[in-house]
């Protein structure tokens, strides 16, 4: 049994709380608004983001950060990227720097253009960049929360360290590979939110299953493209947290990306969005940074450029569908 402080009581946090108070482990869920904890420890539930699910008695909300974080062995990070450093801030004030950092968070940062285990060391610079662990997948917060068949990968530089992050979640309804490619597993978690945000845009106009199809299959070649040129294992791509997490997000109306996407394709504006679903949809920010990225390494990525214009130029969606499909011909793939 582990002390473990898991940062963060939205639905992903509050899920993986579940996998690990089932796994036997003393699980402290800490959350930055004190009623949220007290109405978790008062009714075993989290209403606002999991309805209906009864949270194990292992399990305690914390709303005081140096309590929360007191002795233990693991601190698993399940917060909105844009978040990332000004909760890293406040745990280098009450953290006594022992024991393993985990994090399950997807998302890229504008400007920066850093991966959040890069934010991570940033902020925590002590702590061995080796040693830290992400945690990605196809993995809806509602289904892992229901203990349905989930499987999702863990990865550092130390394989070491990934192994005790694989033991530390697996069991019969979470399933757990390693790899150590951390740049991949991160990227391919992050920039599928973009297509994710394609694949609810494309559905708000009213497309059907030919043009989602081919928004998961070039999405993908975009992913891959910008991966490999920053230092990823091509194969990772192809993997749970590159087209698996790919296809989960683009097909399912419990994606955020997907939702946003859909009301943007029926006509919404983007604030408009953002107010009425009161959720943080990475894709919106990632979008920015991958569309960054991408002319910082000098890759071709239509479809993220298409989604930059509409999110950030106001460009209409249905314009921008047609642009893509008239560009010049070309090749699927370069001969080999």
């Amino acid at each position: 049994m582990k002390k473990i402080a898991v940062l963060g009581a939205g639905s992903w946090g509050t899920a993986l709380s579940i996998v690990l108070a089932d796994n036997g482990h003393d699980v402290r869920l800490w959350t930055h608004r004190k009623e949220q904890a007290e109405e978790i420890n008062s009714t075993r539930k989290n209403e606002k983001y999991l309805d209906n699910v009864t949270l194990p008695e292992n399990i305690i909300a914390y709303g005081d950060l140096a309590a929360a974080v007191k002795d233990v062995e693991v601190i698993l990070l399940v917060i909105p990227s844009k978040a990332i450093r000004q909760v890293c801030q406040q745990l280098k004030e009450v953290w006594d720097g022992k024991g393993i950092i985990i994090h399950a968070t997807k998302g890229i940062e504008p400007g920066t253009l850093l991966r959040v285990s890069e934010m991570i060391h940033e902020e925590l610079p002590s702590y061995p960049y080796a040693d830290i662990v992400v945690l990605s997948g196809p993995s809806h917060a509602e289904e892992v929360a229901l203990r349905q068949p989930t499987t999702v990968t863990v990865s550092a530089i130390n394989k070491e360290i990934s192994k005790f992050a694989q033991d530390l979640f697996i069991n019969e309804a979470f399933r757990v590979y390693t790899s150590s490619d951390i740049i991949g597993i991160e990227l391919g978690g992050s920039l599928k939110n973009v297509i994710g945000l394609g694949a609810g845009i494309s559905n708000g106009l009213g497309y059907g299953d030919n043009a989602k199809a081919a928004l998961i299959t070039r999405g993908l070649a975009e992913i891959s493209r910008l991966g490999t040129s920053l230092g990823a294992n091509p194969l990772t791509f192809l993997g749970l947290s590159g087209v698996g997490d790919l296809v989960v997000t683009c097909t399912s109306v419990h994606s955020r990306n997907w939702r946003a996407g859909n009301l943007l394709g029926s006509g919404k504006s983007l604030d408009e969005i953002l107010q009425q679903m009161g959720m943080v949809v990475e894709g919106v920010s990632t979008t920015k940074a991958a569309y960054q990225l991408a002319e910082k390494q000098g890759i071709e990525m239509p479809i993220t450029s298409g989604l930059y214009d509409v999110l950030f130029n106001d460009k209409d969606p249905k314009t921008v569908v047609e642009h893509l499909m008239n560009r010049d011909k070309k090749a699927e793939m370069k001969d080999i």
